[in-house]
Parts: C-alpha cells; sequence; structure tokens
C-alpha cells in the first residue's frame, strides 16, 4: 500500500489502536498510523496515514475540532464516561433557561483539567497507567478554547450538546465542568468527533495531503535536482526568504523546510499518491 491519507469512522467501544489494526489488515500494510486518540467508548472522525504520510501528522490542520455528546446528570464515574459509572444520584430537573445559560457560559478560552484516565504524560509516564496502578494523578490545568457550544436536547437527566473547540480540549472534562457548575455531578454516555478541522469521514476517501497542512507553499528556484537528491539549500533560492515552516512542490514529490538563518529539511522527497 502506497501512501495514503484518510479519515475512518471509529465505532464505539473499540480503542484507536485495536481499530488501527483493522484498517491495516483491510488494507494490508504495516507501515500505519493514526493522529488524535478517541477514548474507547467514543466514536466517529480518525486521521489515518500510510506510508510517508505517517510522518505528516504534525503538520496537519486539525483545529477546530467538532464533538456531540451526553451527559448524564448526577451520575459520578472515575472516568468520566459510561465505563465506569460508580454511583448515580438523579437531581431535580432544572430550568431549562439555566442549564443553558451554563452550557453557554464556558465559551471562549478557559481552563480546564483533563481526566487522570487520559494520555496526558506526568513526568513521561500516561496518567491512565498511574490511576490504574491506584496512584495519585497531579494533572495540571490547560488553557482550552471553546469556539462554539450549543444544547442540542435536554430530556433530564441527559443533556446532550455539541462542542467546537481547541485541540488539546477534553470533552469529559467539560461535561464534568458543566454538571459541577449546576451543583451535581455528571458523566458522558456518548461522545463522537465530527470533524477536525477540514477531516471528515467520506468512506475512507484518499485525501490530497497538500490541502490539508497547516503550512504556507513557497517555490524553489534553483536546480530541482538538488530537492530530488536531497542536497544543501540556500535561503537566496527561494520565492519566500522569511523566517517560517513551507511546503515545497517539485516533480511528484513535495518537501517541508524551515527557514531562518539557513534551509533544513524537516521532510524531503515525500511521494504525491492520489
Amino acid at each position: 500500500m502506497n501512501n495514503r491519507l484518510f479519515v475512518v469512522n471509529k465505532p464505539l467501544f473499540v480503542s484507536s489502536n485495536q481499530y488501527l489494526g483493522k484498517i491495516k489488515r483491510k488494507y494490508k500494510t504495516k507501515k500505519a498510523g493514526f493522529s488524535g486518540t478517541l477514548d474507547p467508548f467514543a466514536k466517529g472522525c480518525l486521521i489515518v496515514a500510510f506510508g510517508q504520510y505517517t510522518r505528516l501528522f504534525q503538520f496537519l490542520k486539525k483545529t477546530p475540532k467538532r464533538y456531540k455528546a451526553t451527559l448524564f446528570l448526577g451520575a459520578y464515574s472515575e472516568t468520566l464516561d459510561v465505563e465506569k459509572i460508580s454511583k448515580v444520584d438523579i437531581p431535580p430537573k432544572f430550568d431549562y433557561d439555566e442549564v443553558k445559560k451554563v452550557v453557554e457560559s464556558f465559551k471562549g478560552k478557559i481552563t480546564q483539567i483533563p481526566p487522570k484516565y487520559s494520555a496526558k504524560k506526568i513526568d513521561g509516564i500516561r496518567a491512565y497507567d498511574l490511576a490504574r496502578a491506584g496512584k495519585d494523578v497531579d494533572i495540571k490545568k490547560i488553557e482550552i478554547e471553546i469556539f462554539d457550544i450549543k444544547i442540542t436536547n435536554y430530556s433530564h437527566p441527559f443533556l446532550s450538546f455539541e462542542a467546537e473547540v481547541s485541540e488539546g480540549t477534553y470533552i469529559r472534562s467539560l461535561g464534568r465542568d458543566i454538571a459541577e457548575k449546576l451543583g451535581v455531578d455528571g458523566s458522558l454516555t456518548y461522545l463522537e468527533r465530527l470533524n477536525e478541522g477540514k477531516f471528515v469521514f467520506e468512506n475512507e476517501k484518499a485525501l490530497n495531503p497538500l490541502e490539508y497542512l497547516d503550512l504556507e507553499k513557497n517555490r524553489y528556484l534553483g536546480d530541482e535536482q538538488n530537492l530530488v537528491l536531497g542536497r544543501k539549500l540556500n535561503k537566496e533560492d527561494f520565492e519566500i526568504q522569511k523566517n517560517g515552516k513551507y511546503i515545497v512542490e517539485f516533480a511528484n514529490y513535495f518537501a517541508i523546510i524551515e527557514i531562518d538563518e539557513n534551509v533544513k529539511y524537516l521532510l524531503n522527497k515525500v511521494e504525491l499518491c492520489l
């Protein structure tokens, strides 16, 4: 299987790693990876790449991310989701306007504490590994941005909402914080990622990576063979010479370079396969 970039629709109650294994078997490929782990209980948009394209994840434009979620008000779970609900104490029904005001109060730049059952690293160890070992998990607050959030349905005690968020946002934590502001526990019973930037599920259609890279295009004015052979490049030979990271196309390949005092390859001779 050649280079390929596409979106899969991860089903519920399968880990992202397990589903990647299924995709690798389906396409008969060994070199594959995904970006943006989805929790096992969550479903939806998962970006997958094969071959050289697995090296592109850090350069892709994946914001804003959009999610659909359902929050069980009054349900306590260590994992903040349906998998470990240990206590349910359903509160009286809230006034819809009060709930709407609380939900919409999260719009904008805010801080949140990631779930202790998450892939967040603490001194090099995944938070969920510490939590499963029964150790204290001290996770620092992070700054995120909620670009938009709205209620889609409120059938007490279940509150459904959609949120458009910055990279690094934990929707489980957002659900917990909404419930906390209402004065109750809360755990997600449903979570679906609808898109990451322009990435959306389209029946695993192969995508042109040049349309999804979060980089400006630059033009090399020198001998194209320098790029083909990975030779040293001079700043003066580029159409745009200001400092930054750029995509440079040549033949049926492209490179990602960085210009500062000198020019260095971040990736070179990546074959364009469509």
